[in-house]
């Protein structure tokens, strides 16, 4: 289980993310020092990167991350600086947890954060894992750090 630590100011983006697409799904990437992004008990959080939700259908409920948008970003990372660590998206009017669909495409390697939100406010931010074992999510203690790593370089 790998807990994520995330600089106060990367949070604070994400939820204004969640509430300016609001009523819809946002969704984004997840950058971590790339020594933590798989081998580390802890993820050092470093930056999100804001995706363009390219569901074609209700996104309301749903959201997508289409492959190349994923590989165009690793392949302008730094891989020094910053890796591709995970993904993070919202559930509008919803509880702050990965539903059976996020279950069903999520893979073992990465993290993932939830943020539950309404129309008023953003009413929790959790992150989550897919157990390898299992296949079903687990928590992960989601820690707000107020120092503010170094962020990626894209080239």
């Amino acid at each position: 289980m790998k807990a994520l630590d995330v600089p106060e100011t990367v949070l604070a983006r994400m939820a204004e993310h969640a509430r300016a697409t609001y009523p819809e799904e946002c969704c984004g990437l997840l950058i971590a020092r790339p020594e933590e992004a798989t081998e580390a008990e802890a993820r050092t959080v470093i930056d999100a990167l804001p995706l363009p939700n390219e569901f074609d259908g209700e996104r309301r409920r749903r959201f997508l991350v289409r492959p190349e948008q994923l590989r165009a970003v690793e392949q302008r990372l730094d891989r020094r600086i910053g890796a591709v660590a995970g993904f993070y998206h919202s559930h509008p009017d919803h509880a702050a947890r990965p539903s059976q669909l996020d279950e069903e495409n999520a893979w073992p390697w990465y993290s993932y954060v939830v943020i539950g939100l309404t129309a008023t406010r953003v009413r929790a931010v959790r992150g989550f894992e897919l157990d390898p074992r299992t296949e079903e999510f687990r928590e992960v203690p989601l820690r707000a750090v107020t120092a503010h790593p170094r962020r990626p370089t894209m080239t």
